[in-house]
């Protein structure tokens, strides 16, 4: 009963982190319970129009996590199969422009997993 208020309190952290909070650093979790960490580019980060967007991610696979994919602008562009690595995004039109990593089920559902940074393209 206890695991599964943690895991409630800790998946609804997490779905709530994409709109409140900038990136942070990654933090143990505990075991069974997905997380995702971008350290770069960092949340705020000012990118150039012409230049492609490297991606550094970490993510943790628990639960009901099969994979993750890749928004941008709420438009998925990728999908990711390695847990940890690069991915370079295309260069973006200019603007503030919402990049986020979105952990699935083998059904492509988000399961409330996931990790967003704005960035100004320009």
């Amino acid at each position: 009963m206890k695991r599964t208020v943690l895991l409630a309190m800790l998946l609804a952290a997490a779905v709530t982190a994409c709109d409140k909070k900038p990136a942070e650093p990654a933090v143990e979790a505990p075991a069974g319970v997905s997380k995702v960490d971008i350290s770069d580019p960092a949340d705020g980060a000012r990118i150039d129009a012409k230049a492609q967007i490297k991606l550094d991610y970490d993510i943790t696979l628990g639960g009901d996590g099969d994979h993750a994919h890749l928004y941008v602008d709420d438009r998925r562009i990728a999908m990711l199969r390695r847990m940890k690595g690069s991915y370079m995004i295309f260069p973006l039109d200019p603007g503030i422009r919402e990049i986020c990593i979105k952990v699935v089920n083998s059904n492509h559902t988000p399961i409330g997993v996931n990790r967003c940074v704005k960035v100004t393209v320009g």
